[in-house]
């Protein structure tokens, strides 16, 4: 456990190569994709296998999950931790503070999210690794070139106008043009996933929130939200 971060334990392995910036291979040959982060690509890929490479290789970790083990590639899916010392180093909340990472639309679970989103601000506040570079920047919700991201992870902030309901969707507005501003959606067989984590829907409205996802486009550019960790309430009121 990692604070309130609850995490099951996989097992140990050895790490015989760094396939990218989120994929290990181990003693062995099975391979492990780094849960709960989003790397960046070109340079800042590169600078994050280094890292990986650096730190890991011919090392023991453990491997813990949140959620499935394998994704639909059979790869392990895991949060990894390197004994040292006594004490065990977090890979993935390392890379975050070094700015080598994002947190994923993903996590698994709210109390990790957290833990990881505040390693996270740290680096960014910082303008460290990839955040000193506009292109991973925080986009604004009513920026007109934000439909140009379709097909990218981004990470989008902004008031919310209105929340409506149609059919099995729940739509959270950033603007009044529906069909072309900014939208983020909630299926309604998850609105209680989202209010158990007091992210009730219809309560967003007039918030000023913080959402992270694959960008899309119905008009409009929007995300789908599934999980709660993807969406931060940036006002307290």
């Amino acid at each position: 456990m990692v604070g309130a971060c609850k995490l099951e334990t996989i097992g140990p392995g050895v790490v015989a190569g760094v396939a990218d910036a989120r994929t290990l291979v181990l003693a062995g040959g099975r391979q492990v994709r780094l849960a709960g982060i989003e790397a960046g690509t070109g340079e800042q890929a590169d600078l994050a296998s280094e890292e990986l490479k650096s730190a890991l290789l011919g090392r023991s970790v453990i491997l813990r999950r949140i959620g499935a083990e394998e994704d639909r590639y059979g790869r392990l899916v895991a949060q990894l931790f390197l004994a040292e010392g006594g004490s065990e180093r977090w890979i993935q909340a390392e890379l975050l503070e070094r700015g080598r990472a994002r947190v994923a639309a993903r996590v698994g679970d709210r109390a990790c999210a957290r833990e990881l989103l505040a390693r996270e601000m740290r680096a960014r506040e910082a303008e460290l690794g990839l955040w000193a570079e506009a292109y991973y920047g925080i986009r604004r919700a009513d920026d007109s070139t934000l439909a140009a991201e379709r097909g990218r992870f981004a990470i989008v902030e902004g008031r919310v106008v209105s929340v409506r309901e149609s059919g099995s969707t729940i739509f959270v507005n950033f603007g009044r043009r529906w069909t072309e501003d900014f939208v983020v959606t909630i299926a309604k067989r998850n609105e209680r996933g989202f209010a158990a984590a007091g992210l009730a829907p219809a309560r967003l409205q007039g918030r000023r929130v913080r959402v992270r996802g694959v960008v899309e486009q119905r008009g409009g550019p929007w995300i789908e939200a599934a999980h709660p960790e993807q969406i931060e309430i940036l006002d307290r009121n």
